[in-house]
């Protein structure tokens, strides 16, 4: 049924979430929430992008933030014309309609959710450098599964929880950070040429695989668009929120991987045993500034990765939600705890099927998988921006943010994806394919019965096409 205004599009979604999820997150909220996303990437990734293009990695972490740019501009201005919980489904649902609505929503709610499982086992070589150096015998997966119940009790206790214990957490991250990279100038192998010499004399297509690798350590720079429905003044402060993590985030990524490169010589990243060093920032503090301090930074690298699953469980479950409120899922995934005001049901689900996949799943593959997948959907999110302005006088799309560079910054993204995807393979195929099958079944057995079907802006642009073949 036609319409005038985008806002006929997302009329019952968004009325009805914001009268049942308190607005409490404001823009400080929003940033400690999107780096406490994205921060543990540091984590983990530079070692294996070491493996792939030597000592240069800092300029892949910079190029990969170059990539991320236009999907987080994009959607700093969906998240300002639509600031609803759910994130990139609700973009996606209301700009294609309900069948690639709920494709997107399951796989961004499964992506974002093994990534978070892959959190809470990828601290555990971290957590045996503690435990090693204090002779501590400690059963892993039983603190895997304890942080799960832990930080999803967290996220039913309501969004100010969450952010209760992620600031202190990110605060303490980044001394320990800010430390560490002052520490490197002092030391007598520092070495600034040699970061530099290797990014340059590496080959273009060398740099490109890594930067495709790390690009999943920005991937939650827009994650807490998610929770949109709970943030204060969110035409404002999702997009200056999303831009300034991403800022942050580019700056400590590209930091800590020059400094790493400089202060370390040789090849450092593969361990004794041949295999690539599992916990880069131990080693790096541990080099820098002694075995205290880096058993110190050990203990919060994992406080950062189990401050990555909180919010990850945060905003994969905001999906489920979303998708409840359109009729896609039942209906008992669009309750609110009447106490906390919490998605309960939701982040329950999420939980449990984290803790399945921490058991029964290869994290390390699915991760990849999922990465691929999240990269098609930065490019879907592009694609909606340029949708929504080529029919914004049909459907009324006027936000009160806009990116600049509008449709260059949006084709950049699109095309730079694709590029990247290449590089993932054949990972990306399957991960897109496994979306696409549980999507469609989902939709099919349950959501074509129940959803609203509206005019899409999609369904005019191909119309417009049609009248001009015509």
């Amino acid at each position: 049924m036609p319409f005038s205004k985008i806002d006929s599009l997302i009329e019952k979604g968004t009325e009805t979430i914001n009268t049942t999820l308190k607005r409490s997150v404001g823009l400080t909220g929003v940033v400690i929430i999107s780096l406490s996303a994205m921060l543990p990437g540091i984590f983990v990734t530079p070692t294996f992008a070491a493996e792939i293009m030597g000592a240069g990695i800092w300029l892949a972490f910079i190029v990969a933030a170059a990539v991320v740019l236009p999907a987080a501009i994009s959607k700093a201005e969906l998240s300002s014309g639509m600031p609803s919980s759910g994130g990139s489904y609700v973009y996606l649902e209301r700009t294609y309609g309900p069948l690639i609505g709920t494709i997107s929503g399951l796989g961004l709610w499964a992506s974002f959710l093994l990534k978070s499982g892959f959190a809470l086992i990828g601290f555990s070589a971290y957590f045996i450098a503690v435990t090693t150096y204090f002779d501590i015998d400690m059963e892993m997966m039983v603190l895997s599964m304890s942080a799960l119940v832990f930080i999803t009790i967290i996220n039913i206790l309501g969004v100010k929880k969450v952010k209760a214990i992620q600031t202190p957490v990110l605060l303490i991250t980044l001394s320990m950070l800010a430390i560490t990279c002052v520490a490197a100038f002092f030391v007598d192998d520092f070495d600034g040429g040699r970061p530099l010499k290797a990014a340059f004399s590496t080959d273009l297509w060398t740099l490109a695989e890594t930067s495709a690798f790390v690009f999943v350590a920005y991937a939650g720079v827009t994650k807490v668009a998610a929770i949109g429905g709970e943030v204060k003044d969110p035409e404002k402060n999702l997009p200056a929120g999303m831009l300034l993590s991403l800022l942050i985030a580019t700056v400590i990524y590209s930091l800590i991987a020059y400094l790493m490169m400089a202060a370390i010589p040789g090849e450092w990243w593969f361990g004794e045993d041949g295999k690539v060093v599992e916990n880069p920032i131990f080693v790096f503090a541990e080099n820098v500034a002694g075995t205290e301090f880096g058993i110190f930074a050990a203990f919060v690298s994992v406080l950062a990765m189990i401050s990555m699953a909180l919010a990850g469980i945060l905003a994969s479950s905001r999906f489920l939600y979303a998708m409840g409120q359109d009729k896609l899922l039942p209906p008992a995934l669009e309750r609110v705890h009447s106490k906390f005001e919490t998605p309960h049901w939701p982040i329950i689900v999420t939980g449990i099927a984290m803790g399945l996949a921490i058991f029964f799943v290869p994290l390390k593959d699915v991760v990849k998988l999922a990465s691929g997948f999240k990269i098609m959907i930065f490019i879907m999110i592009n694609t909606c921006v340029i949708i929504l302005r080529q029919t914004s006088e049909r459907h009324g799309w006027d936000p009160s943010y806009k990116g600049a560079l509008y449709p260059f910054m949006q084709m950049w993204g699109i095309l730079a994806g694709l590029f990247l995807i290449y590089f993932i393979g054949t990972k990306a195929v399957v991960g897109a394919s496994a979306a696409i099958v549980s999507g469609l079944l989902t939709y099919y057995l349950y959501g074509h019965k129940n959803a609203k079907i509206a005019q899409t802006p999609f369904q005019t642009i191909l119309g417009k096409t049609e009248d001009k073949s015509e």
